[in-house]
């Protein structure tokens, strides 16, 4: 979508070019666009300056797909299924095998210990730059299990058009997302228009070694951070220092950072995507073990956040049928 601009209607009289032409004409539209002409207008009670328009957005299930499983995950999996193919001896554990038969059933059976071994044998002791080529090889080559699309083909066409609107309006566009920091930043400069510096996510111990005579980055195995339900909004105020005025999320591993981005004084809004679209997309709220979204249901219209109805709210889904 190109940046706003000025055309000129039949009647000579200047209008502007639709910055959200991918929603329908609903109620979250216009309460998007009046939100934003509200805090841009220099002659708004609720005018907000620049510098303070800062808004925030989880990834997985509000900018791109997560079904049936987290991409990361599937990405980790794919690691480990390459590797135990390799050498079959690493293959030590439940979770591991389950891995590499790419069974995530069994694999999901293991729960949060089986999960994180398996995010620690895909991601950990390799330097940074190794960890980045590989995933951005892994995007080249990897299609998702039912579409047979590229991941980051799975990218919402409404939410690209939302970022580049707030952009276009002086806002600047963080990442904030319960997955890999590392891994999100090998792609959200191209995806999104978000640069590395503005993706904030979950992180794990890493050290500044040389190897070889050249100073690298390796990424340990131990957890350092976990950017999601409540260290979302502490990871806003490490890396950002400013309360957000708009958060997009579509869970309730988003709510905290919802609930503190409306909390500050002004205008402020907060939006949920909802997944009601089986047909273009998936639909699920309420149970499973991805995008859960109970609390977000119950209490965002009473706290007057959007609820984006992806069925009802968007034209379509994804930037790869868009173009």
């Amino acid at each position: 979508m190109k940046p706003l601009f000025f055309a000129l209607a039949l009647v000579g009289a200047p209008v502007f070019a639709d910055p959200l032409p991918s929603w329908n004409d609903t109620d979250a539209k216009s309460r998007i666009i009046s939100f934003v002409e509200t805090v841009t207008n220099p002659e708004s009670a609720d005018y907000v300056t620049p510098a303070a328009r800062v808004a925030t957005f989880d990834n997985d299930g509000t900018l791109w797909a997560e079904q049936p499983v987290y991409f990361q995950l599937i990405y980790a999996v794919d690691q480990v299924a390459k590797m135990g193919a390799a050498d079959p001896s690493i293959l030590i554990s439940d979770a591991l095998k389950a891995a590499a038969a790419k069974d995530y059933k069994a694999l999901l059976e293991t729960g949060e210990a089986g999960l994180i071994e398996v995010l620690r044998a895909s991601h950990a002791d390799m330097s940074l730059d190794q960890f980045q080529a590989e995933v951005a090889a892994w995007l080249d080559d990897a299609r998702h299990p039912t579409t047979g699309m590229r991941y980051d083909d799975m990218i919402y066409q409404p939410m690209l058009e939302l970022l580049r609107y707030l952009r276009d309006e002086g806002f600047a566009t963080y990442i904030v997302s319960g997955g890999g920091i590392d891994f999100i930043r090998v792609f959200a400069e191209e995806a999104y228009g978000i640069p590395p510096e503005q993706v904030i996510g979950s992180s794990i111990v890493s050290s500044y070694e040389v190897v070889d005579g050249v100073p690298q980055i390796i990424k340990g195995a131990d957890l350092f951070f976990v950017d999601d339900k409540a260290g979302k909004p502490v990871g806003i105020m490490h890396h950002i220092g400013r309360r957000p005025i708009l958060a997009g999320g579509n869970s309730d591993g988003d709510f905290e950072m919802l609930e503190f981005t409306t909390a500050g004084e002004g205008a402020r809004l907060g939006l949920l995507v909802h997944h009601t679209d089986a047909e273009r997309e998936f639909a699920y709220d309420r149970e499973g073990h991805i995008g859960v979204l109970n609390r977000g249901q119950d209490e965002g219209p009473e706290r007057g956040w959007i609820i984006v109805d992806m069925a009802q709210d968007w034209r379509t889904v994804f930037a790869s049928n868009a173009r």
